[in-house]
This record gives structure tokens, C-alpha cells and sequence, in this order.
């Protein structure tokens, strides 16, 4: 009965999040109850969860509108599992169109302008967007669910030591040669606001450390990028790319639907670019769906440069044009040296993923074998809720500003985002161990593990998370050699 509870559980459950209940009946196919002998069996038996068919699609949009704030978080984290089933067969349904009326309010932040003439030429990338802009109006954004930076305990944003450490990164930037590893044992523990965005330059390798050369190094690599638009943005509509180009287009507006800047045509927009021109360069993986995830923080952080109050609602659109290139085209160039490390992730099959959803099975059961042995005993397997932790960089499970404080340390951990992250997720797990044990059935795990409560988090609860991981890390530091795949 628990293992056709657990099958079944994908396809059935209307309460699982991404789904809606269409009527008293759900539809589902009909499955064996059978344990997953494979990942591939696992995509299959799950290749509906998160997806909505055609058909669905008109009665979704006719209820959109009325669905609550809570119904629009469970959307947030919806296409999850769908992910898998992605890498091993075409993607089956187009989202739902949805609608342009988002609404923004007017932001007073403050905009540096630059004194350049040059424009983005958006004529030719906008047409494919108007049909697709904007989720629906939403409640205000809660202070708790905000990009800010402060801490979840509501903490003033600069103390006497975090003045004094915002001084020595300007030390240390303004040097003629950048000490990488000085810069980096300070990030380990934060980068401030006010220097993270060349900091993250730099320790991306992105940038020189030589600093009269960074100018130069930033005008090239910029061109260059634009030079690819130019060469290959057109092609999104020829036959080879259109696949991938029709994902992307479906997952952007599901990009932190809860935060109105991601729905903006503008920011849309370099988002597509950004996606396209990396996946058409790589094309031993392609696009794979999360990906579209790690552009979020680069993104951000880099706009920060620019902002500096009320991100969430800031109109993209007022910056000037050839600033928004630069976002741009830094944030391209940011993301992929991150997915240089872990491309392993997203080729075919994803193998990359399976041995660390592996490792971190292994990890757990040494670490904390009660864990351990309640999802065996309730045939819970790690596959159905850590594959989104490490495709997603457990940004689904986490608020973003507490994505970006995460990435302060992986950026500066030597193999941060490739083993160091193992480290994190198992410590995140164990943080859960009360409320894991207290459930005792199949279906309350994965939901418990699907929708864990971390809204509330700020930069206390995630040093406080990293400060474990560090411990794990050297407490097991004889692990097997394949915790580094």
C-alpha cells in the first residue's frame, strides 16, 4: 500500500503544488505499482505533475484571477518535478498565456545615468513577448519576502563591524592587484551591498584582479556579447532552436512570479536573450528548465548598482539603455562561468544531479541515521525533493535575498557551487529533523519537503545554515570520492 502510495501520489493528488483541480475526477494515467528501478522510470512516473495540458489551459485562465496570494506561491513552486521529464522528452504543453495588466507603482530609487547615446535595438525581440508579458496584479510583497538585505529579525543594515568590513573590501578592491584570496576569506562570511557587485565580478573570474585592466576586460567582454545577439538572436525561430526557444519563452514568466520586476517586459526580455544565446553556445546540454533560476542573482545584484530602495518594483525600463546592457551582458557572462562548473547538471539525463542526490543520500545516513531510516520506512526517496535543491541551487526552497547571501560563500568556497553545495543541503535537511520525524506518512514528507517554511529567513538563519554545513564538511571530510562529482 506505501509503495502505490507513493507512485500514485504524482498523479492524483490534487493538493500537490502547480495543480489545480480541474473537477471531482482527476485524470491520470494508469501506472503499475512498481518501485522506480531507474531515473528514468522515476521522470516518467512523474512526468504530469507539474505540467498543465491544453485543455487545462482554458479553465486556468478563466479562474486565475480569483485564485489567493497562497494559491500564486504554490504556482511559484510548481514545475518542479517537471524538470526531469524535460531532459528526456520534448516539452508537451505551452503555459498559460498569460495576461498583461500587471500594474507598477511608481519608485522614487535612485538611477545613476550614463552619458553614452548608445541604444538596445528592441525592435526585433519585443514581438515575440507582447502576447506574454505580466502576471495578474498581486498583494504587496510582505517585508519578509523582499530582495533586501536585512536580516529576518529586522537588524539596522550597517553596524559599526559591518562599516568596518565594508572598509576593508574598499582596501581591498581599490589595490593595484586584487588579493583573490584575501577578498575571498572576507566573502565567505557576507559581501556588503555596496561592493557586492564587482566583488562578485571578480571572484566569478569574470574579471581581472589587475585593476587597470578591468575597464578594458568589461568593454570587450560586453561587445562580445552583443556581437552574439547580432550573430545568433534570430535564429530562435528556425527550425533547429524553436524547442528551445518555446521553453524559455514558457519559463520566464515563472521566474519569481511573486516578484513584480520579473514580470516586467524589459527585464523579460534579457532574460530571453541571456538563455537563448547560452543555450545555442552549449550545446551539450541546451536549455534545461531551472536554469532560467540562476540568472536571478546575477541579475539582481548587478541592478543593485543602480537601486537603492524597492527593487521589487523598480521599472527596468528607466535605467539608461546602455545600462541595462551592461546588467545585461555581465549577468550572461556571470551565470556562465557559474554553469562552467556544473554543466554536468543539465546534459542529457542530468548525471551530474544523480550523483549528488546520490552523495547526499549517503551523507544523510551518516550524519543522521533516524533521518535516514524514516524515509526508507516511509519510501520516500531523496531523488523526489533534492533534485530541485541541486538543479535549482535550493532556490525554489529559499527567499532570493537569502539566495544571494548563499552565493556570497559558494563564490567564495573553493568548489562552492559544485561540492560545497552538497554540504549546505544536507545541513538545510537536518535543520527540518523535528518536523521530518513528526510526520508519518509518504504524501506529508514530500509535502512537508516540497513547501518547507522559509520566508521569514534573512542573513542570521543562512550564516546560521552555512556555519553548519563548514562543520559537516570537515567532519566529514574522509567522504567518498564521489561527493566531488
Amino acid at each position: 500500500m506505501a509503495t502505490d502510495n507513493r507512485i500514485n501520489f504524482w498523479r492524483r493528488n490534487a493538493k500537490v503544488p502547480g495543480r489545480y483541480l480541474k473537477d471531482t475526477k482527476p485524470k491520470f494515467n494508469n501506472v503499475k505499482s512498481k518501485k522506480a528501478s531507474s531515473f528514468h522510470e522515476f521522470a516518467r512516473s512523474t512526468n504530469d505533475a507539474w505540467d498543465i495540458d491544453d485543455e487545462e489551459d482554458e479553465e486556468f485562465l478563466g479562474t486565475f484571477n480569483t485564485t489567493s496570494s497562497i494559491q500564486n506561491q504554490q504556482h511559484q513552486a510548481g514545475d518542479t518535478e517537471s524538470v526531469v521529464s524535460h531532459r528526456l522528452a520534448p516539452p508537451r504543453t505551452e503555459g498559460p498565456n498569460l495576461q498583461e495588466d500587471m500594474e507598477h507603482e511608481q519608485v522614487n530609487g535612485k538611477v545613476v545615468k550614463s552619458n553614452s547615446d548608445a541604444h538596445l535595438n528592441t525592435s526585433s525581440v519585443r514581438s515575440t513577448l507582447q502576447k506574454q508579458q505580466s502576471l495578474p496584479v498581486r498583494p504587496i510583497i510582505p517585508l519578509v519576502a523582499r530582495i533586501s538585505d536585512q536580516n529576518a529579525s529586522g537588524a539596522p543594515p550597517m553596524t559599526v563591524r559591518e562599516k568596518s568590513r565594508l572598509d576593508k573590501f574598499r582596501q581591498l578592491l581599490a589595490s593595484p592587484n586584487t588579493d583573490l584570496e584575501e577578498l575571498r576569506k572576507h566573502s565567505w562570511s557576507g559581501i556588503p551591498r555596496e561592493v557586492r557587485p564587482i566583488t562578485w565580478r571578480l571572484l566569478s573570474g569574470y574579471l581581472p584582479a589587475n585593476k587597470e585592466r578591468r575597464e578594458l576586460v568589461l568593454k570587450r567582454k560586453r561587445e562580445e556579447y552583443f556581437r552574439f545577439i547580432e550573430q545568433y538572436y534570430h535564429s530562435r525561430t528556425d527550425e533547429h532552436y524553436k524547442d528551445t526557444y518555446r521553453q524559455i519563452h514558457i519559463d520566464i514568466p515563472r521566474t519569481n512570479p511573486l516578484i513584480p520586476l520579473f514580470q516586467q517586459p524589459a527585464v523579460q526580455e534579457v532574460f530571453e536573450r541571456i538563455l537563448f544565446i547560452w543555450a545555442i553556445r552549449h550545446p551539450a546540454s541546451g536549455y534545461v528548465q531551472g536554469i532560467n533560476d540562476l540568472v536571478t542573482p546575477f541579475f539582481v545584484v548587478f541592478l543593485s548598482e543602480f537601486v537603492t530602495e524597492d527593487m521589487e518594483n523598480f521599472e527596468v525600463a528607466a535605467l539608461p539603455l546602455e545600462t541595462q546592457r551592461n546588467i545585461e551582458a555581465d549577468s550572461f557572462w556571470c551565470m556562465s562561468k557559474l554553469l562552467d562548473g556544473i554543466q554536468d547538471n543539465y546534459t542529457f539525463a542530468q548525471p551530474g544531479i544523480q550523483n549528488k542526490v546520490k552523495a547526499l543520500e549517503e551523507l544523510v545516513s551518516r550524519i543522521d541515521e533516524d533521518i535516514h531510516n524514516h524515509f526508507k520506512r516511509y519510501e520516500v526517496e531523496y531523488l523526489q525533493f533534492a533534485f530541485r535543491w541541486m538543479n535549482n541551487l535550493l532556490m525554489r526552497e529559499l527567499p532570493l535575498r537569502c539566495t544571494i547571501r548563499l552565493w556570497d560563500t559558494y563564490q567564495a568556497e573553493a568548489e562552492g557551487f559544485s561540492h560545497f553545495h552538497l554540504y549546505v543541503c544536507a545541513a538545510f535537511l537536518i535543520e527540518w529533523r523535528k518536523e521530518i520525524l513528526s510526520m508519518v506518512d509518504f504524501q506529508g514528507l514530500l509535502m512537508l519537503l516540497q513547501n518547507l517554511p522559509t520566508i521569514h529567513w534573512g542573513n542570521e538563519e543562512v550564516g546560521l545554515l552555512l556555519a553548519e554545513a563548514y562543520r559537516l564538511k570537515y567532519m566529514f571530510a574522509d567522504a567518498p570520492s564521489h561527493y566531488k562529482r
